[in-house]
């Protein structure tokens, strides 16, 4: 890989680690939902729970995701070198926070398999305007064409093998909004009371 385009590939990296952080902000404040209420624009995003490979402790990265059958699928986009992707290879056992619930699974990568480019590809489509910020036009590539565009792009495979309710998942912290409500109107009234 050329210098320029190792430059250019970190900068994305550090600009999409910044933006994982507002994502699991608002996934955290029980507005994941919401998070996803436009998928041609913002994608269609869920929250994926691992298990660092050289800490143990639990990570939360934001990915946009496709579903097929009863299974879930993600890409890593920066291939094998992305420390989601390294985690699950570790520890496969994994959460995910979806739209519509919360559960456990089991990850793994199925980059090769049959009808792989198929699936590769919907979650392209589900990127919003992401992949076609990379140059890739997902609906209009042929497979050849799609895979040229996403050479070091993993497939992972997650299948579900419990439901998860109760603390520790999304909207763990929604009791914010309560509180600051609380706490800020009555000193918002307070205000427009005073001469």
């Amino acid at each position: 890989m050329e210098a320029g385009s190792s430059t250019m590939n970190q900068s994305w990296r550090s600009i999409f680690r910044r933006f994982n952080h507002f994502m699991l902000l608002m996934w955290r404040l029980g507005l994941g939902p919401w998070v996803n209420f436009w998928p041609a624009g913002t994608g269609r995003v869920m929250v994926l729970v691992h298990t660092g490979r050289k800490t143990g402790i639990r990570r939360y990265t934001p990915v946009n995701f496709a579903h097929v059958g009863g299974d879930v699928y993600c890409a890593a986009g920066f291939g094998a070198r992305a420390d989601w992707y390294r985690n699950i290879q570790a520890h496969p056992e994994v959460e995910v926070w979806l739209p519509d619930g919360w559960w456990a699974g089991a990850a793994e990568d199925v980059t090769g398999t049959g009808g792989w480019v198929g699936r590769l590809r919907q979650v392209l489509i589900n990127s919003g305007a992401v992949a076609p910020l990379f140059g890739v036009q997902p609906r209009a590539m042929s497979d050849e064409e799609l895979l040229a565009a996403c050479p070091d792009y993993r497939l992972v495979r997650i299948r579900p093998t419990e439901a998860r309710t109760g603390p520790g998942g999304p909207g763990d912290l929604a009791w914010v909004w309560p509180t600051a409500v609380m706490v800020l109107l009555p000193l918002a009234l307070g205000r427009k009371r005073r001469p």
